[in-house]
């Protein structure tokens, strides 16, 4: 007669996170879910949590709070997570809410990228806390109407990704101006865009945002860096009688003042602007 075993049965669940990871990465998908984990794996949360933990360095969670991670190549180990680009859609799909990659980081992504910034900045509906991952850094803003401004796709991109056109990145970037180093980096900024920038789209973005004094500022520096017809469809959509206004709201108070002696009713009270 045969003795019966007494070594414990191999369970299938073993290493499942691992085979799971793996299969992610096949597929060329760098994000996940504890929910999708568990889902397609049959563990536990406990059991999920503990073979994560065992994975080490080849996953990390966005943040203590959330539970959703990242799966981290061995050529992405050095920055301790992969490039933004490749999960932020994945991401604010699981928040879900609405975003888009914004401002300056939009204009790098359209080829200007005067300043080198060392965070990612992105556009959302509510206030988030700062993503802090290995190396990177993303910076949320906040816009109440985020889902009417205009975006598109990066021709190329690895994953679904959404960036605002380089109409709404200019509009964004005098909006928040004060907030990114002011309104004389936002002008050399928008500068390298003016290029692919259309009247039509420039016009979709001024009903979308309807913010009169914002349009004042963007039609002021675009007329001043030679952009007529830009500037002429910013004048066509303001309204007759207009407010005058600073053209920086944050300027240095050693900084002199120059009369609002032209079309857009702006005070030009910066350095190189006036």
């Amino acid at each position: 007669m045969k003795k019966a075993s007494i070594t414990s049965p191999v369970t299938p669940l073993r290493g499942a996170a691992a085979k799971f990871v793996e299969s992610k990465l096949a597929a060329g998908v760098v994000a996940f879910s504890l929910d999708e984990l568990v889902e397609n794996t049959g563990l536990s949360i406990i059991a999920a949590r503990n073979q994560l933990l065992r994975l080490g360095n080849k996953v990390v969670r966005v943040s203590p709070r959330q539970q959703f991670f990242l799966i981290i190549r061995p050529d992405h180990q050095i920055i301790g997570c992969p490039p933004v680009e490749w999960w932020l859609d994945a991401y604010f799909r699981w928040l879900g809410r609405p975003y888009y990659l914004a401002l300056q980081t939009a204009a790098a992504s359209h080829g200007s990228s005067p300043q080198a910034i060392q965070v990612t900045q992105v556009m959302t509906d509510l206030p988030r806390r700062d993503l802090r991952i290995g190396r990177v850094r993303v910076h949320f803003f906040v816009k109440r109407a985020v889902a009417r401004t205009p975006t598109r796709q990066p021709i190329g991109a690895y994953a679904p990704l959404c960036v605002s056109t380089p109409e709404a990145t200019a509009f964004d970037l005098v909006r928040y101006a004060p907030n990114i180093g002011g309104i004389e980096r936002s002008a050399e900024t928008i500068a390298p865009m003016i290029s692919q920038m259309q009247s039509s789209k420039l016009r979709d973005v001024l009903e979308a945002e309807d913010e009169t004094t914002t349009a004042q500022r963007l039609g002021f520096i675009l007329e001043a860096q030679g952009a007529d017809k830009l500037a002429k469809t910013i004048h066509a959509w303001l309204p007759q009688k207009l407010a005058s206004i600073p053209l920086a709201t944050h300027a240095p108070e050693n900084v002199k003042t120059i009369a609002a002696n032209n079309r857009w009713y702006i005070f030009a009270n910066t350095m190189s602007l006036s």
